[in-house]
């Protein structure tokens, strides 16, 4: 397996990491990346299959399992009873009640709420050049997830900064300090929804939370610090991800002079400049994929926005096209670890894109986009804009 070297907070890398990608996929389906000290999946093909192989899961084997510092426990007590770091039987657990509440029927009952609430935000742009992101790609998300758990909408602010707190953990360039702001950030969130799942444990409404309190599988109901967890993950992946694909989306619709926005146009965005570009998994017995061999305990990264843009998978595929036809992006993941939130993106990204220009014909780039130093992540740090005439 070829080796290389590229450190994933470098300011280039964080402005346009594709170029690295193409580089390391000449080596093959996978190279091992130094600065992570891991093996990397790179391929549409060889991604596509790490994420399906049930010889391999998110959660870590026990034998391997680090200690925790005390400093850091909070936020690994929170992730311990996350769906998205579990395997099975937990997992399926989890997971299953999870979708008894986030139905289709939920979902689609929330577009005249999104169209709404998209027209709201339009009404109060400014006049001058502005930040699209905070005037537009944060509150939609946000608010929306907000208003199906049934979180107070006034709390939003605090939403979004306990997120983005805890978020960082996951980055690149984490440090002692985004440690020390994660762990305050979680035990506000926890202290939060600790509360406000005891006040709709006593006076349940037709909310989400309500709605996984009840919920019940096999005589089995979700544990408060499970139902605590799992509105957090909620909380978190159900904007997180949403406000960095419709600013990168925005952008590359902008730089492209296209307005038409459709189906086909949504999930050409999602594959073009994903908001997540690493998702690792590990090892549970030996196994063969392409022309290497893993054992136990070793990590695989799946190099989400390297397979977007492998020409075997798509024709042309550092071009943006809107009516491009291929297989499947990895955006959302793959497997049992599919993101139950996928489909209320989608809805939230078509909905957004589809008012924004319509409201905004005219709208346009009034500096040049640049992304945050966030990786895995992979979003706008401002999407300064304006309404010329």
């Amino acid at each position: 397996m070829e080796h290389f070297t590229q450190s994933p907070t470098e300011p280039a890398f964080v402005q346009n990491p594709y170029p690295f990608y193409e580089r390391a996929r000449t080596s093959g389906d996978f190279f091992w990346w130094d600065d992570y000290d891991m093996a990397c999946a790179v391929s549409h093909k060889a991604v596509h299959a790490v994420l399906r192989d049930r010889r391999m899961g998110r959660e870590c084997p026990p034998e391997l399992a680090p200690a925790i510092p005390d400093a850091l426990r909070p936020f690994y007590q929170v992730e311990a009873h996350s769906m998205l770091e579990l395997e099975p039987p937990r997992h399926t657990r989890l997971r299953s009640l999870v979708l008894r509440a986030f139905t289709s029927r939920t979902i689609a009952a929330l577009e005249p709420d999104i169209r709404q609430l998209c027209h709201d935000l339009i009404d109060r742009f400014p006049a001058e050049p502005f930040d699209l992101l905070t005037a537009y790609a944060q509150p939609v998300p946000v608010v929306i997830i907000s208003r199906l758990l049934g979180v107070p909408e006034y709390r939003a602010d605090d939403l979004l900064r306990w997120s983005n707190a805890m978020v960082a953990m996951y980055q690149a360039r984490r440090t002692p300090e985004i440690e020390t702001a994660a762990i305050a950030a979680t035990n506000d969130f926890v202290d939060f929804m600790r509360g406000y799942i005891a006040q709709r444990r006593e006076t349940p409404t037709g909310d989400l939370i309500s709605t996984l309190i009840a919920a019940e599988q096999n005589g089995e109901k979700l544990t408060t610090d499970e139902l605590i967890t799992t509105c957090i993950l909620l909380l978190n992946a159900g904007h997180e991800a949403t406000v960095h694909t419709l600013g990168n989306g925005v952008k590359t619709l902008l730089e492209h002079n296209i307005r038409n926005i459709t189906d086909t146009c949504v999930e050409e965005i999602i594959r073009f400049d994903p908001p997540l570009h690493m998702f690792t998994r590990w090892v549970y017995e030996d196994v063969q994929i392409s022309d290497h061999h893993f054992k136990r305990g070793d990590q695989i990264a799946c190099l989400l926005g390297a397979a977007n843009r492998d020409p075997t998978a798509y024709a042309g595929p550092d071009t943006f096209d809107p009516a491009r036809k291929g297989p499947q992006n990895t955006s959302f993941g793959g497997g049992i670890h599919f993101c139950v939130g996928a489909p209320l993106a989608r809805l939230e990204l078509r909905i957004a894109l589809e008012t924004l220009f319509a409201r905004c014909p005219e709208l346009a780039l009034s500096a040049p986009p640049t992304y945050g130093d966030v990786y895995h992540f992979h979003g706008l740090e401002r999407l300064m804009v304006s309404q010329t005439p």
